[in-house]
């Protein structure tokens, strides 16, 4: 890729929220900026990202339907397009169960979303953690982008 493609180089990000009341705590922790900077982080393809952020209502009913786990999660990954260049994705955030991981970690929820959003996008990428050796490339690129935007080490013990 050329410096010029590069500086054309256009990524999408739509960020939505399931209700008022988890948008303003969303943006009572950070703003849309931060988050978009996160994204524009961990991915340099061109393509659409859509974050959505939901209650544990939602992100249980999408984990039953496409994981079958009867429970919601921090965060789902749906990629629908991945290739040289060009990249469209899908990424749920359920921020209560961030919330309650970041309490549980003593982080920050702030720091624990920077790391989940890098987190899905490189799920997106392509990128995974089923075996150790892909565990340990995921998590060493989530490190190095994080330390990048001022956030320590997510694995490190507390």
């Amino acid at each position: 890729m050329t410096a010029k493609q590069t500086s054309t180089s256009k990524l999408e990000i739509d960020i939505q929220f399931a209700s008022v009341a988890i948008e303003d705590k969303v943006l009572a922790m950070t703003s849309l900026a931060a988050i978009k900077r996160w994204v524009k982080t961990a991915v340099q393809l061109n393509g659409l990202i859509t974050l959505r952020f939901v209650n544990a209502a939602e992100g249980k009913k999408l984990n039953l339907a496409f994981r079958n786990k009867d429970k919601a999660t921090n965060v789902l990954t749906f990629p629908y397009e991945l290739s040289k260049n060009t990249l469209a994705a899908d990424i749920i955030f359920c921020l209560p169960v961030i919330q309650k991981e970041a309490s549980e970690q003593g982080k920050t929820v702030k720091a624990h979303l920077a790391h989940l959003i890098i987190h899905g996008c490189l799920h997106a990428q392509g990128l995974d953690h089923e075996s150790a050796t892909e565990a340990k490339k995921m998590e060493g690129r989530e490190i190095r982008l994080l330390q990048s935007l001022g956030y320590a080490n997510p694995y490190a013990p507390i």
